[in-house]
């Protein structure tokens, strides 16, 4: 048992351990250029921070010289692009961005924080203005955020002293209010964008006003531009268990799961014993929360609110009666477990959460368990109640009819009608006789009975003995 336990843990742990830290470390004087590659080709969401998170790990592991990030993407959330976005400001290792067709919205937010940039011909990059869900444009005060963070990334890179004669200029390597006009539709710079327009560059554009270093087709072709001949590359490939983590923090699956829990709790309450639906809601609750406290988003005390809500909520149901205050508790602290565990929040300091999160973590819940609570019920008739299907042996579709014979009492006692007895105790009116050399209970019909005297059946009313005192001489 010990050895098998122990057998499971190597394996999981053989999941866990990324690529990366398999590779030997080699010294810098006796090897090519160590260039680390990191693929971002997917929507900007947590997943995606968390692996940016080992992808510099392992290259400062490795001693890398330079990484390089392979970018396709049309965007994504913005506090997950501005977590990458810190990352690469302070990173000691060189970052270079290789824009293979699309960097837009969070995407040319990354894309502007790296060192350098370099486009495939046909790419672009650009269109950073904050939309929700549906793709409508999000109030100026969202925009607001996003314009004053690209023009700092942009501001990052520095600039030029020019002196020319008695005049001095300066000028930034990368225009802040060309990266501000990505995202707000009413900068107008002259000879470049007209009010009324996001600015998307394409790679000669982007070259042309500083927003891209080079054009090339392939990755060779970036390193070549940089002026890296020889060298090795280190790509980072996330661990299974990392791309199990990363489908589970989908918002549409934490809404499933959600469904899940909620509609196993459903599910037992209409079965007898701890069954199969329990044992669904229990893995759909660690399936909603084990990745989000990785993620480090969901806290142990968010946990343990969850836990205490249905505690609450169970004893509303089956202890407590009626409902009143432990149902209301359970409900409210469930609910608002589920909410901040989406969330970075521990110190319900919320002006660092961008509103969006917010947003998405209450859409994510609300529509969650009202999808659930309906499928719940429309399941649990077809389930339970229809005469076919997988589950229909689950529940009893027969009628016990009472013009068919069945009754919820015993009859056996009608065949005493008109037997004789000995009363066995005393009859006030209540007591015990004994008819055949068996014990019944029975009621006097008139008057109290004494012990031994002789009684007889007169009749029964549902399963219960009516005696009377035998008349003497008879």
């Amino acid at each position: 048992m010990r050895s098998g336990l122990l057998y499971v843990i190597l394996f999981l742990l053989i999941l866990a351990t990324p690529s990366w830290a398999q590779e030997p470390d080699v010294p810098k004087e006796t090897r090519n250029t160590l260039v680390y590659k990191f693929n971002i080709k997917e929507n900007i969401a947590p997943a995606i921070w968390r692996q940016t998170k080992q992808a510099f790990e392992a290259a400062d592991s490795l001693n890398a010289d330079l990484m390089l990030i392979h970018m396709n993407t049309y965007g994504g959330t913005v506090l997950d692009a501005d977590s990458i976005r810190t990352k690469i400001l302070n990173s000691p290792i060189p970052v270079y961005v290789f824009i293979d067709n699309n960097a837009a919205s969070a995407g040319a937010l990354i894309s502007v924080a790296c060192d350098s940039i370099y486009m495939r011909p046909g790419g672009s990059i650009g269109a950073a203005t904050v939309v929700n869900q549906t793709g409508q444009q999000m109030p100026d005060k969202y925009q607001s955020y996003m314009r004053s963070t690209m023009r700092a990334t942009a501001e990052a890179h520095g600039g030029d002293t020019i002196i020319s004669g008695q005049d001095t200029t300066f000028r930034w390597f990368r225009d802040p209010q060309i990266a501000e006009a990505m995202v707000d539709e009413r900068v107008y710079i002259p000879g470049i964008i007209d009010t009324g327009k996001v600015l998307t560059f394409t790679p000669s554009e982007a070259m042309k006003y500083g927003f891209c270093e080079g054009i090339a087709d392939n990755v060779p072709e970036v390193l070549e531009l940089i002026g890296v001949s020889e060298y090795e590359i280190v790509e980072y490939k996330p661990t299974t268990l990392e791309k199990i983590i990363g489908f589970l923090v989908n918002p549409m699956v934490s809404g499933l799961l959600i469904m899940a829990i909620l509609g196993g709790i459903y599910f037992e309450m209409q079965t007898p014993g701890i069954g199969f639906p329990l044992i669904i809601a229990i893995t759909a609750a660690v399936a909603y929360f084990a990745p989000l406290y990785l993620e480090g988003l969901a806290a142990n005390w968010e946990i343990l609110l969850f836990v205490v809500g249905l505690i609450l909520i169970a004893l509303e149901i089956f202890v407590i009666p009626g409902f009143g205050v432990a149902g209301l508790l359970g409900i409210l602290f469930s609910f608002t477990a589920l909410v901040l565990s989406l969330i970075n929040n521990v110190v319900f300091d919320f002006e660092g959460v961008h509103p969006d999160k917010i947003l998405s973590a209450l859409t994510t819940v609300i529509v969650a368990l009202f999808g659930g609570f309906i499928l719940s019920l429309v399941l649990g008739k077809r389930l339970f109640t229809a005469n076919s299907g997988a589950f229909k042996n689950l529940s009893l579709h027969s009628i016990q009819d009472k013009n068919e014979g069945f009754v919820g009492v015993d009859t056996s006692s009608r065949s005493l009608v008109g037997k004789e007895g000995v009363a066995y105790t005393t009859l006030r009116p209540s007591g015990k006789v004994k008819i055949d050399g068996k014990l019944y209970d029975a009621v006097s019909g008139l008057g109290m009975i004494d012990r031994g005297d002789e009684i007889i059946v007169i009749r029964t009313e549902s399963a219960q003995l009516y005696v009377e005192k035998k008349p003497d001489g008879q």
